[in-house]
C-alpha cells in the first residue's frame, strides 16, 4: 500500500481526500529541515508539497522508494527537476487549479494601477480629498499585451476582451497564426508587443531563457504611458531596471504580485514611484487553495494507485491530461513491450514505435518511451519509468524513435513496436477495439488476434503435425490450464501464443525447450489482468 508524506500545509479538503482513500496511508510532517526531509523521503512512495518546502538534489540523493512528488500549485521552482528526473521521481503540478484566481488578481492589479486605487485609499484614510490628483484611465479601447498564452494568459485575455480592449499576444511556442477562437492578435516578437501595448501582463513560465525577460532594453520598447503587470514569476523582471524606469517616468506604472526574492526585502521596487505591490496573493483564494490541494492529492493517488500520469512536469512530451482512449493505448503499449521484453535480455540497440491513426500522433513520442520502459524494465536493477527513460536511453546508447504510418480507409488505429536486439529485429502490432479492449494482431509477422493479459507464452516451432498435441501434453502433465490460444504459421514455421491460468514454471519451460525440434524457442511474460469496463 503506497505511503505518502504530507510535507507542507495543504487545505483541509486535500487531507480529507487522503483520509477517504483506503488504498494509501499518509503522515503529516511540516517544518522538516532539509536534512530531516532527506532522511524521510526514502520511506515514502509519494510526497505532497506547496511552496514552503524545497526539494533539492541533496534531498533526492537517496530517494529510496519515492516515486512521485505532487506540488499543490503551478510552479515547481522549489523542486530540482533534474535531480528528480535522474532519480526517476515523477513531479506533478496542478496547472488548472488556480487559473481563475490568478487571472482575477491580475485584473485587480490592472484596475488598481490604472485607477490609482491603492494611492486613493491611503489618501482618503489620511483625511484628504484631492480627486484631481488621482485621475485615471479607462481600459476600453486600450491595447492589452499578454506575454505567454497558456491557461492563465488565455483567461486574462478573455477578460480583456470583456473590457472592450484590443488584445495582443506574444508566445514563442505559438505561431503568429495560432489557432484560437478568441479575437486576439499575435505579435511576431516580444518587442513588437511591448511597443504596441498600453498595458503588458506577464504569464510566462520561468526558465534560464526567460529570466529577466523584461530588462532595460525591453522596458525601453514600452510606451511612456505603458504599465507592466506581473502575477507570474518575479525573476521574469529585472527589478533594478524596472525601478529605474518607474522613477525616471520612462513607463507610467507597474503592479506586481511576485518578486525575485520573497519577501522582497531590499528590493528597489519598495521605494519606486507609480507601483502597486501585493504579497503573492494571486492564488490565495479559498477556492484556489482548496482546488490545488485536492488536485495535487488526486494526481498523486492516480499515479501511485492506478499508474495514471496527470500533469507530469518532467515526462517528455506527455500531454497534461490523457483521454480514456490515449490511456488505453498506453496500457496496450506496456503490454506489447512486455511481450517483446524476453528478447531484450542481451541488450537493446534501437526502439521504434509507429502509430497509425491521426488520434495517436500527439502521443507518439511518449508511447516510444513507454515501450522502452516495458522492454528494458525487467532487465535493469535501476528504476526505469517514463520520467527517466530518455536519460537512461542516452546513457546506454539506445536509439528511441517514433514514426507515423499512413492510415488506410477503414483501418483501425494501431501501434507497432519494433526492437533491435543485437541486430535482430522483433516486431509486435496491436490495437484497441472500442468496447472490447486491447488486442495483439501480429508478432514478427505472424498474424493473430489475442487479448494480452495474464501469463503469455510465445512458442516458435516447426510447422508439422503433432506439435500442438505435444505442447498440450506438456502443459497437461504440469497441471497448467491453457485459457486461450492463437496460432499462426508462415514459411515452414509456426507461432503459438498461449494465455495461461497460472504462471509458467521453470520446469515446464525447460521441458518444452528440450523438445527441440520441433520446439524452436519458448518465451513467457506475465501481464496484469484486464479489468472489465
Amino acid at each position: 500500500m503506497p505511503h505518502i508524506l504530507v510535507a507542507d500545509k495543504i487545505a483541509e479538503a486535500g487531507l480529507e481526500r487522503l483520509r477517504e482513500a483506503d488504498s494509501v496511508t499518509f503522515d503529516v510532517k511540516h517544518g522538516l529541515s532539509p536534512g530531516e526531509l532527506a532522511d524521510a523521503v526514502k520511506d515514502y512512495d509519494g510526497m505532497l508539497i506547496r511552496s514552503a518546502v524545497t526539494v533539492t538534489s541533496d534531498v533526492l540523493v537517496d530517494a529510496g522508494k519515492l516515486a512521485a512528488i505532487a506540488r499543490a500549485g503551478v510552479g515547481v521552482d522549489n523542486v530540482d527537476l533534474e535531480a528528480a528526473t535522474a532519480a526517476g521521481v515523477l513531479v506533478l503540478n496542478t496547472p488548472d487549479a488556480n487559473t481563475i484566481s490568478t487571472a482575477e488578481h491580475t485584473w485587480a492589479l490592472i484596475l488598481a494601477i490604472h485607477r490609482h486605487v491603492a494611492d486613493g485609499h491611503v489618501h482618503v484614510k489620511a483625511g484628504e480629498w484631492s480627486r484631481a490628483a488621482f485621475k485615471g484611465q479607462q481600459l476600453a479601447g486600450k491595447t492589452l499585451g499578454v506575454v505567454g498564452y497558456g491557461r492563465i494568459g488565455r483567461s486574462v485575455a478573455q477578460r480583456g476582451l470583456a473590457f472592450e480592449m484590443n488584445v495582443v499576444v506574444y508566445d514563442p511556442f505559438i505561431s503568429s497564426g495560432g489557432s484560437t477562437s478568441e479575437p486576439v492578435t499575435f505579435a511576431e516578437s516580444l518587442s513588437e508587443l511591448l511597443a504596441s501595448a498600453d498595458c503588458v501582463t506577464l504569464h510566462a513560465s520561468l526558465s534560464e531563457g526567460t529570466k529577466h525577460l523584461i530588462g532595460a532594453d525591453e522596458l525601453a520598447c514600452m510606451k511612456r504611458t505603458g504599465k507592466l503587470i506581473n502575477c507570474a514569476r518575479g525573476a521574469l523582471i529585472d527589478e533594478d531596471a524596472l525601478a529605474a524606469a518607474l522613477n525616471e517616468d520612462r513607463i507610467a506604472g507597474a503592479a506586481l504580485d511576485v518578486y525575485a526574492s520573497e519577501p522582497p526585502t531590499g528590493s528597489p521596487l519598495l521605494t519606486a514611484k507609480h507601483v502597486v505591490l501585493t504579497p503573492h496573493l494571486a492564488a490565495s483564494t479559498v477556492e484556489a487553495q482548496e482546488r490545488v490541494s485536492v488536485d495535487a492529492v488526486d494526481s498523486l493517488l492516480a499515479y501511485l494507485v492506478d499508474g495514471e500520469i496527470r500533469s507530469g512536469v518532467n515526462v517528455t512530451g506527455l500531454p497534461a491530461t490523457l483521454s480514456v482512449r490515449h490511456r488505453a493505448f498506453f496500457d496496450l503499449c506496456s503490454r506489447m513491450g512486455a511481450m517483446l521484453s524476453p528478447w531484450c535480455a542481451g541488450g537493446v540497440d534501437r526502439v521504434n514505435v509507429a502509430v497509425c491513426g491521426e488520434s495517436l500522433e500527439e502521443i507518439g513520442a511518449p508511447l516510444a518511451w513507454q515501450a522502452m520502459v516495458s522492454l528494458l524494465g525487467p532487465h535493469l536493477d535501476a528504476r526505469l519509468n517514463l520520467v527517466n527513460a530518455k536519460a537512461q536511453a542516452c546513457a546506454r546508447g539506445i536509439v528511441v524513435e517514433h514514426t507515423t504510418q499512413a492510415q488506410a480507409a477503414g483501418q483501425h488505429d494501431s501501434l507497432t513496436i519494433t526492437v533491435q536486439c543485437a541486430g535482430e529485429p522483433h516486431e509486435i502490432v496491436g490495437t484497441v477495439f472500442g468496447g472490447h479492449g486491447p488486442r495483439v494482431l501480429s508478432i514478427d509477422g505472424y498474424r493473430m488476434e489475442i487479448v494480452p493479459e495474464q501469463t503469455m507464452v510465445l512458442i516458435f516451432n516447426d510447422d508439422r503435425p503433432g506439435v500442438i498435441g505435444l505442447v498440450g501434453q506438456r502443459f497437461g502433465e504440469a497441471g497448467v490450464n491453457i485459457a486461450d490460444m492463437a496460432l499462426s504459421r508462415r514459411g515452414g514455421k509456426a507461432l503459438m501464443v498461449l494465455k495461461l491460468d497460472a504462471p509458467m514454471t521453470d520446469e515446464l519451460r525447460d521441458s518444452l525447450r528440450n523438445d527441440n525440434p520441433p520446439i524452436l524457442s519458448v518465451r513467457s511474460t506475465t501481464l496484469p489482468a484486464i479489468c472489465a469496463e
